[in-house]
């Protein structure tokens, strides 16, 4: 356990009777890219909710790097280094592509009020820093030209890639991605794709909800196949394609895996 980013064991939610998540364990090991795969409602968002607290699982336990979260504020658990994105983008209107980046900044501030305030060289130097790296990231997901524009103007998949680049801001040592790849285009993809290989080879362990199978069997290290909220199988891309269990309950429904 001591070389897992994330441990998950005995997971439970139950909501007016209905088991959400049902005893749900899984391992993601330091630098991997686990992809949670399933059925709409199969309990892979509620998931995300409960390892970072937003829900309070009814059973089980959550250790990040060794260290249990229960009862750790989801604002504490981030500020620990771990962060999410959601499901829909959460984009701060009337601030540019640039700024909505750096909002993701703020817990990576180090220069204090005073410094800030009278604009000491720390600060200065800190602003600078801070600038440099939304402005690579803004680069590297293709959205540099749209810098200075409104955020609220771009196009939804470009909002979710800008959501991913907020969360990358905070310096996440494990990153939750809630479908990120929805709304985008072919193109858009492979910048995302792009993207979490970078991610994970400067060390940031990720993982993400996903429905593209194209994309999930493209980058993963690992598959976790929910179903019915309980873990149906687990394993590598490869492994997973050639289940048939994993096949009848959700690749072969409606997913292209090319």
């Amino acid at each position: 356990m001591s070389a897992a980013a994330l441990y998950v064991r005995g997971l439970a939610k139950t909501f007016g009777g209905l088991r959400a998540v049902d005893d749900v364990s899984f391992t993601v090991p330091h630098g991997s890219l686990t992809a949670l795969i399933g059925p709409n409602g199969a309990g892979k968002t509620t998931l995300f909710n409960l390892i970072t607290n937003f829900y309070r699982p009814d059973a089980g336990d959550v250790r990040f790097y060794g260290e249990s979260l229960a009862g750790v504020a989801p604002g504490r658990i981030a500020e620990r280094g771990l962060v999410r994105t959601f499901q829909s983008a959460r984009i701060f209107p009337g601030m540019t592509t640039l700024e909505n980046a750096l909002v993701g900044a703020h817990l990576q501030v180090r220069a204090g009020p005073l410094a800030q305030m009278l604009w000491l060289a720390a600060a200065r130097r800190e602003e600078r820093a801070l600038f440099a790296r939304a402005e690579a990231l803004l680069e590297l997901v293709g959205l540099a030209a749209q810098r200075d524009s409104a955020a609220t103007d771009l196009p939804m998949g470009a909002q979710k890639l800008l959501e991913v680049v907020r969360a990358l801001m905070a310096r996440p040592r494990l990153l939750l991605l809630d479908e990120p790849a929805a709304g985008l285009n072919d193109s858009e993809t492979a910048d995302l794709a792009a993207l979490l290989r970078a991610i994970r080879a400067n060390g940031v362990t990720v993982v993400l909800v996903e429905h593209n199978m194209s994309l999930v069997m493209g980058v993963a290290d690992q598959v976790v196949v929910l179903d019915a909220g309980t873990v149906l199988a687990s394993g590598t891309p490869a492994q997973m394609q050639s289940d048939r269990r994993v096949i009848e309950a959700y690749i072969g429904q409606d997913a292209e895996v090319n």
